[in-house]
């Protein structure tokens, strides 16, 4: 079924309980998905529709930058929950009693795999500040290049904070049991020749 008009009441309620437990349309990370979702949507959105409302406004501070999210756009119909309607196919008065449908029924149910454990993630955004002005910031976002198991870096930008300086904003998932923050802080300021310190600025859960 895909997002229908989100010009209209019901297609924003569709898009709203969409992303009740999502931080992105598809993903973990923001990507031309969120683009062509966000570039349908009307402007303001509604304030009752808190899910798509904070959605949207987190899509806002990526506009100058879109167009190098990653991801290729689509038409909108491709993007949101799927068509689970169906027609059941037998009638009442075609149930075999013989048992055969028990029986199969359970040899299906033994070849189906076993679900995967849920895993735990978080998405997390990191501003990582320098000593003063006159940092060399190519130098400071060599932090991008720590790796861990569990973490999944994002798009990152740099974002005024007054007297010529500049904080690099990262943005990154994580799987809890894995990556923490005390872990992540502790690997950026190892770059002390450029990193002063760094926060978490924002933290959620997936």
């Amino acid at each position: 079924m895909g997002f229908a008009d989100l010009k209209s009441p019901t297609g924003l309620q569709v898009l709203n309980d969409y992303l009740e437990d999502k931080s992105y349309i598809k993903g973990y990370v923001p990507s031309q998905t969120d683009v062509a979702v966000f570039e349908a949507a009307p402007r303001p959105l509604p304030a009752d529709l808190c899910h798509a409302l904070h959605w949207y406004n987190h899509m806002k501070s990526y506009e100058k930058e879109k167009a190098s999210l990653p991801g290729v756009k689509k038409a909108l119909g491709k993007y949101g929950p799927a068509d689970w309607s169906y027609t059941d196919s037998k009638d009442d008065d075609d149930i075999e009693l013989s048992g055969s449908d028990e029986e199969e029924e359970s040899e299906e149910a033994k070849r189906k795999p076993k679900k995967p454990a849920l895993v735990s993630k978080s998405t997390i955004l990191l501003d990582v500040k320098p000593w003063d002005d006159e940092a060399d910031m190519e130098k400071l976002e060599g932090v991008r290049s720590i790796q861990a198991d569990g973490l999944v870096r994002g798009s990152s930008k740099l974002v005024p904070v007054g007297y010529r300086i500049k904080k690099l904003q990262i943005q990154c998932v994580v799987e809890d049991d894995k990556v923490g923050t005390d872990m992540l802080e502790e690997q950026i300021t190892a770059f002390e020749d450029y990193v002063q310190s760094m926060d978490v600025a924002a933290f959620n859960k997936i």
